[in-house]
């Protein structure tokens, strides 16, 4: 086992580290270089002096990358070929009736994924009950060698009607095909009803895969013989062999590694149901956690759906490096466009001179220019003037009014995006405690627990690199399913236990190969019910087709306000098996004599200089009143009037409307 665990956040401005030398935990950030993201990861591992303990292979780093994301969102696949039944082609464009402006009549054409003539029809066919409607012959299989030479594709996706039935069709045609290419199989990558969203997964696993195994591997040769292993988006870790050829379970890598620390530092500090915002330099991510991550089958990347189960969770395009600008009508927008790395924030001088909301909280005195970074990296304090003036200027506003007017609308939209979390969810966000994390996260919460009506909040330890450290803390994990489909009250008990046991056995032999011990795997299942003629469904704990049922109505109770007396319908089993959870030191020292003065500092809109307090120095029980700044390596948090902070002993800030 390796002596060195080093978790690594790509992020779209900063790559985030954090080291667990088995003793205690050492923070890391740089500027991610979204070209070739392995040069930033190299670059802080060098920085951080670990070159020779990588060349060694004494060190395991667990990654959290943004490539498969951003491949996806800019439509940067690699050319892929979609291989399906005869007269089934056209699958992946026509997709389903819904649209997302239910009032629109005449909306937008939705991109096409696979051009007419990447996508080849042939033979294969299954019928519901799983009978052969049409042969795969020698024929068809000499055609599909000649329409893949003759294209030449990267990657080919293959997707039959009811393969998750039966798959020897979809493996006789992956046999055929050249050795060489990228292959995604629908039956391997999601054997589950629901053939387009089924179909829309299998491509995007095919359409970034190549590009994903190839950033993964010149990545591991960088790192010498150390161990890499890679973020799912279900909050669980694999093995990078394995990552590059299911690459559509890495969509959310970073944003899950973020809710895996927010679970982790939450329950040490004794806080469990949380409403999260992860707040960077491109986008606000934004979810919520009741014990355990909430999971889901129904997400999407960009406009596509993928059915892989992933943290359920709402991004906005609102981060510290979100432009902000005046549109056409003369209003302050602000987002979802960003600055990025490079030239990143006015403030960076690195070139960049439209206001972002970082420049906005530097010059309200928010954001201190000499502790950016622990004070690696000085902020320009008068380019961020000059770019927010500019601003102003269009709006007849002066600088501060300016920079005041670009939080309150980057607030009220990550405050919209926590509604749609809670609130159109039928779930009081009072009853939870909102969690900030992300390098501007903590600038924030305050101001956004307010605009919920929430009195309790929290900024875990470390809040900066907080996915970083997440990736540390979660478990080595599978995530199986096969859709079983069928009356639940008419089904044998006995072969849906069955069914799921041949799936815990894959996973245990997956994770097994991963080196993990057999008897500390621990094996969740669960089951996709719906009311009989419903297409969507809930997922609930597997006991036994009653207790199932029983929990079905439940939850379709609490999440809709009513159940039904119509017969519940067993569509999806699935297993879960996961390894422990990582253990990393999170206790500060308590109280112990006088806390250190704080220096003071001038924040705008208040007549008397506020206290500055340097986290790194605070003990556990230690009380701050605000208004104050508390100012660390990697991220700042503003406690704003009426708000109080107690140091816990894990090291998180719990914060209190009017007390701790």
């Amino acid at each position: 086992m390796s002596s060195l665990l080093l978790g690594v956040d790509t992020g779209g401005t900063f790559t985030d580290f954090v080291l667990f030398d088995g003793a205690e935990l050492r923070i890391h950030k740089v500027l991610s270089t979204p070209d070739a993201p392995e040069r930033a990861i190299l670059q802080g591992i060098r920085e951080l002096g670990l070159e020779a303990a990588m060349q060694a292979g004494e060190m395991t780093v667990v990654h959290g990358s943004t490539v498969a994301t951003n491949a996806a969102l800019e439509g940067k696949g690699v050319r892929t070929l979609f291989i399906t039944n005869r007269g089934l082609g056209d699958l992946l464009s026509l997709g389903r009736q819904a649209r997302a402006d239910l009032y629109d009549l005449q909306p937008a054409p939705m991109p096409v994924p696979v051009p007419p003539a990447l996508c080849l029809e042939t033979g294969g066919r299954l019928g519901a009950d799983g009978r052969v409607v049409e042969d795969l012959d020698t024929a068809d299989l000499d055609a599909l060698r000649a329409a893949v030479a003759e294209r030449e594709p990267e990657a080919v996706a293959i997707n039959l009607l009811f393969s998750w039935l039966d798959d020897r069709f979809e493996r006789a045609i992956e046999a055929a095909l050249p050795e060489d290419l990228f292959v995604s199989r629908a039956s391997r990558i999601l054997p589950e009803l629901g053939e387009y969203e089924r179909g829309i997964t299998t491509w995007l696993n095919a359409w970034v895969g190549p590009l994903v195994a190839r950033y993964l591997a010149r990545l591991a040769a960088g790192l010498g013989d150390s161990r890499l292993a890679v973020m799912q988006s279900s909050g669980g870790t694999m093995a990078a062999q394995q990552a590059g050829d299911e690459a559509v379970h890495m969509l959310l890598s970073g944003p899950a590694g973020g809710l895996a620390g927010a679970r982790y530092t939450g329950t040490a500090a004794g806080r469990t149901r949380l409403l999260t915002f992860d707040m960077g330099g491109t986008s606000t991510d934004v979810a919520l956690i009741d014990g355990e991550l909430q999971l889901t089958s129904e997400g999407r990347i960009g406009p596509w759906p993928v059915a892989v189960p992933m943290v359920d969770m709402h991004t906005i395009g609102a981060g510290g490096g979100s432009l902000a600008s005046v549109d056409a009508g003369g209003l302050l927008r602000v987002g979802p466009e960003s600055a990025g790395a490079d030239p990143g924030p006015a403030c960076y001088g690195l070139g960049g001179t439209q206001a972002t909301v970082t420049d906005a909280n530097l010059v309200l005195g928010r954001l201190r220019a000499d502790a950016f970074l622990g004070g690696r990296m000085t902020l320009d304090v008068e380019a961020a003037r000059r770019a927010v003036a500019a601003l102003g200027g269009q709006l007849g506003l002066d600088t501060e009014a300016a920079a005041e007017g670009i939080l309150a609308v980057a607030n009220e939209h990550m405050a919209h995006a926590l509604r749609v979390m809670s609130v159109q969810r039928g779930i009081d966000p009072r009853d939870l405690t909102l969690v900030s994390f992300g390098g501007a996260g903590g600038l924030h919460v305050c101001a956004l627990a307010e605009a919920l009506g929430m009195r309790q909040a929290m900024v875990p330890t470390r809040a900066g690199v907080l996915s970083a450290l997440g990736m540390l803390a979660a478990p080595r994990a599978r995530h199986l399913s096969r859709t079983h489909l069928g009356v639940l009250a008419e089904m044998n008990a006995e072969t849906i236990t069955t069914l799921m046991d041949a799936l815990a056995a894959e996973g245990r032999r997956a994770l097994v190969a991963e080196g993990l011990a057999a008897e500390h795997i621990d094996v969740q299942r669960t089951v996709d019910l719906r009311y009989q003629g419903q297409s969507s469904v809930l997922n609930v704990p597997w006991r036994d087709g009653p207790q199932a049922a029983a929990a079905f109505h439940d939850a379709h109770r609490a999440r809709y306000g009513h159940a039904l007396s119509a017969p519940v319908e067993l569509v999806n089993v699935r297993v879960v098996c996961r390894g422990p959870e990582g253990r990393l030191p999170l206790v500060l020292p308590a109280v112990n004599g006088a806390a250190l003065a704080p220096e003071r500092v001038r924040v705008h809109g208040l007549v008397a200089p506020v206290p500055r307090y340097a986290r790194d120095v605070l003990v556990a029980g230690q009380e701050i009143t605000g208004p104050a700044l508390i100012t660390e390596t990697v991220s700042t948090t503003w406690l704003a009037p009426g708000w109080r902070a107690r140091v816990h002993a894990s090291g998180s800030l719990l914060l209190a409307f009017g007390g701790c």
